[in-house]
């Protein structure tokens, strides 16, 4: 992995990196997604967690997902350092030095399920591992610049916060955490595509095979389409194995049928606004579908133990 023509910055030693820098390693905004999912895994399984495990399982998972991207960043830091999109990050703008960022990515990414085996198990631990794993070695170094396939493949790595979540306090798997698994996995292809659609110039200067910069825009629109009209019933599955309620039923229905109309929108549209759009709206859909599942397991209960104390 080499390019003489950001060698020089990114092989400095980079003095007074700030917590900030740190911090952007992690990718907060991602790791925000996939601590909402875990939380719902938690919150959807069968069983109860002390609030103290809880907490740390839910502290493991932020910090294994930020390993991911920590490492990922060292890994593309030359990439990250021809993309518009990416320049400005920690590695390729000399804030952080590589060898810092791939110390702490590394150190995360070992302390983090060593922690949740000894505090939570050791099947959510072994699973907080394998994303990390999935992330890195299978995405990130295997998949991305060898293939149009990478992110459907290697997306698969953010769908594991569910089953940690789900098995930090059951210590076993279920189809309902899977059926989780499955919505993020169906949501994340075309999450990427939208994006790629209006970033293929940059991916294709960077040498990344997105879908658009090998098969073009208008099978890249068609994948993006079809993803999407499987994602629908998929986020209401989880209503049909118990989870969420009538609110998430509601929610996700009502998310799952806009998100189609925004990939319909994309289809028919020839620029990029309506890429642009969607990749905005996938964000707000994940968001929504999850808080309505995690509302729809917490509220009620809560609802029902308030009404039975002033009952009673």
């Amino acid at each position: 992995m080499t390019d003489t023509t950001v060698s020089a910055p990114l092989a400095r030693t980079v003095a007074g990196a700030t917590a900030g820098d740190y911090l952007a390693l992690l990718k907060p905004r991602i790791m925000a997604l996939v601590v909402m999912t875990g939380i719902a895994g938690l919150v959807a399984a069968p069983g109860t967690l002390h609030p103290v495990l809880a907490l740390t399982a839910v502290i493991c998972i932020a910090l294994g997902a930020g390993a991911a991207g920590a490492i990922n960043m060292w890994y593309d830091r030359d990439i990250d350092a021809v993309m518009s999109r990416t320049r400005a990050r920690p590695i390729p703008s000399g804030r952080v030095a590589p060898d810092d960022a791939l110390a702490f990515g590394v150190v995360l990414a070992v302390g983090a399920p060593l922690v949740m085996g000894l505090a939570v198990n050791w099947l959510a631990a072994g699973l907080l591992a394998a994303a990390t794993l999935v992330y890195v070695g299978v995405y990130t170094i295997g998949l991305k610049r060898r293939t149009p396939h990478n992110i459907v493949i290697g997306g698969a790595a953010g769908a594991f916060p569910p089953l940690i979540g789900w098995a930090a306090v059951t210590g076993e798997l279920g189809l309902p955490a899977l059926v989780l698994f499955l919505l993020i996995f169906f949501w994340t292809p075309p999450h990427f595509w939208a994006l790629s659609l209006y970033r293929s110039a940059d991916y294709a200067a960077a040498g990344v095979p997105m879908l658009p910069v090998v098969a073009g825009a208008r099978a890249t629109k068609r994948q993006l389409l079809i993803y999407t009209a499987l994602l629908w019933p998929l986020a209401v599955a989880p209503y049909a194995f118990g989870l969420g309620g009538a609110v998430y039923l509601g929610v996700a229905f009502t998310l799952g049928g806009l998100f189609l109309v925004q990939a319909v929108r994309v289809w028919r549209d020839a620029g990029e606004q309506a890429a642009r759009a969607m990749f905005g709206f996938s964000i707000l859909f994940l968001f929504g579908v999850f808080a309505a599942l995690i509302a729809g397991e917490v509220v009620p209960p809560a609802v029902a133990t308030l009404v039975a104390a002033l009952v009673g």
